[in-house]
């Protein structure tokens, strides 16, 4: 089995102006399940858009919809697996923010605690088997990291998904969840031409305004965790 993940950032990270920064997407558990949710979700957007959404604006972002629209966006995706990461910008070291490679790398940290948390949660509740997953895809819009880091994060997320991490200041191994896997690809996309991405946009704004609200609760259907 192939696992599809697709993710955007909601927010800004500037922890002097802003107190919450989150990632939130989607996850496909195999190709067919991806196809038929891309396919769902244009629908929704052709259906939203013949009755006036996105005031001619391209794209069927959040940025364009009102409230209402973007709630029905989001629970046009239900029947799929949602997850999150918010990051607490005030309680993060603020040494991570003195330059744009340390908070790069801490994003991609938090990306990939992400990522991780909700396939540990598909593990445990059974919709997925260690054994059973050949490749994962991951999918972000091309805004949300630099061009010249993806590798990293690519190696990175192979990493922790294929190969295991070392914890050297408490001599620990942490085993990784798929050790048989073959790869994991990553790939950004313009949103443009991707509706998945799109979703995934809607997925990230939703649970950006539930953290900042404080009504957590708005995302009762979403895997997520919080940090630091």
């Amino acid at each position: 089995m192939s696992i599809f993940v697709y993710a955007d950032e909601s927010g800004v990270f500037d922890r002097e102006h802003n107190d919450v920064f989150v990632f939130g997407g989607l996850i496909f558990l195999g190709r067919e399940e991806r196809d038929i949710a891309r396919r769902r979700y244009q629908s929704a957007e052709k259906k939203m858009r013949k009755a006036g959404a996105a005031n001619g604006h391209g794209e069927m972002k959040a940025i364009y919809l009102n409230n209402k629209q973007k709630s029905s966006m989001y629970r046009s995706m239900n029947p799929y697996h949602r997850f999150g990461v918010v990051v607490q910008q005030k309680q993060v070291n603020e040494n991570i923010f003195a330059n744009r490679k340390s908070k790069q790398r801490y994003l991609d940290y938090a990306f990939k605690r992400g990522v991780k948390n909700a396939l540990k949660y598909l593990l445990f509740v059974g919709e997925l088997s260690s054994d059973e997953v050949d490749n994962i895809y991951v999918y972000m819009d091309e805004h949300t990291t630099a061009t010249d880091g993806r590798y990293e994060l690519r190696e990175s997320l192979e990493t922790e998904f294929k190969i295991g991490t070392f914890n050297g200041t408490w001599n620990k191994f942490f085993p990784p969840l798929f050790p048989g896997m073959n790869t994991v690809e990553f790939q950004l996309r313009d949103s443009c031409q991707d509706a998945l991405v799109r979703a995934a946009d809607i997925t990230a704004n939703r649970l950006f305004y539930a953290a900042r609200s404080g009504n957590l609760n708005l995302v009762n259907n979403m895997v997520f965790l919080t940090l630091p």
